[in-house]
């Protein structure tokens, strides 16, 4: 009876540790074809939106939207080339770098201020910290017009530290992230200078600033419980398939898993994806 029921926990544990390291892989590299998909679908409306620009004027791409493609950045110190999406919640985030809403535009004046992840969904900010001063960041923009931006330094704070995306009297642009890799305890920042003189638009008011930090992923939050009707869903339907494929394989045997584990793996990657968006969320 011992024997039994410590074979059954032992399996239990093999099972749960089985689990979380799928969990974990997905989290590296599942989430990665997820933006894929998302950075496709931004590089299809992003030039679709500048096509239109050409014959309509400002007014094609104005207002900017949270969620919709803005422009592409480029870091060619750490091989960077992604769609840069307008908002930083986990959901445009989970789309590529993400403008902060509140901070001007690229090539306004004032303090531009970017986030990104730094481990999951494509991990654009993976490398940052190997910026260097004078490196070059370059942002095109929907009109066409390239900015460039040079690193003049960087620096680790708080979670909580609002201040280096305060409005500035300098053209600058801030990129945040998660510090170090792996982890959400500190934040890394990267400031650059714009390299020539601004556009004369206006600026973005800033007053919403702090509170698109406070609710943003560059602090821990909490994730959607909208979710959680899907994860049941299909933690369900992981069950379902996992206990179907026992049955038949006391018949079928080794060709049960084999056709019931595919699906299985589709399964628990669609429960994986819901599962995320419950987690607190982070860069």
């Amino acid at each position: 009876m011992l024997r039994t029921t410590l074979a059954v926990v032992g399996r239990i544990f093999l099972a749960a540790g089985t689990l979380l390291g799928l969990f974990v892989a997905y989290l590296l590299w599942g989430t990665g074809v997820s933006e894929s998909h998302s950075q496709a679908a931004l590089a299809q409306q992003f030039h679709a939106r500048a096509q239109a620009a050409k014959t309509a004027g400002p007014a094609a791409y104005s207002p900017v939207l949270p969620g919709y493609a803005i422009g592409i950045i480029q870091i060619p110190k750490i091989g960077l080339e992604k769609y840069l999406v307008e908002g930083t919640g986990e959901s445009d985030l989970q789309k590529g770098p993400g403008h902060y809403t509140g901070t001007p535009l690229p090539g306004q004046p004032g303090n531009v201020a970017i986030a990104g992840h730094r481990t999951t969904y494509g991990a654009p900010f993976y490398n940052l910290d190997a910026l260097k001063p004078g490196d070059p960041i370059h942002i095109t923009m929907l009109s066409g017009t390239t900015y460039t931006y040079d690193v003049t330094g960087s620096q680790v704070v708080s979670p909580s530290d609002v201040a280096v995306v305060a409005p500035t009297k300098d053209n600058r642009l801030t990129l945040t992230t998660c510090n170090p890799r792996f982890s959400a305890s500190t934040r890394l920042i990267v400031s650059a200078r714009l390299v020539g003189a601004a556009t004369p638009a206006p600026v973005t008011p800033a007053s919403s600033t702090r509170t698109q930090l406070t609710s943003s992923p560059t602090n821990l939050t909490s994730g959607q419980s909208g979710a959680i009707p899907e994860i049941v869903l299909f933690a369900v339907l992981g069950i379902a398939v996992w206990l179907a494929s026992w049955a038949a394989s006391r018949r079928l045997r080794w060709w049960a898993w084999m056709g019931g584990t595919p699906v299985f793996l589709v399964v628990l990657y669609f429960f994986f994806e819901n599962l995320v968006r419950i987690l607190p969320a982070s860069v």
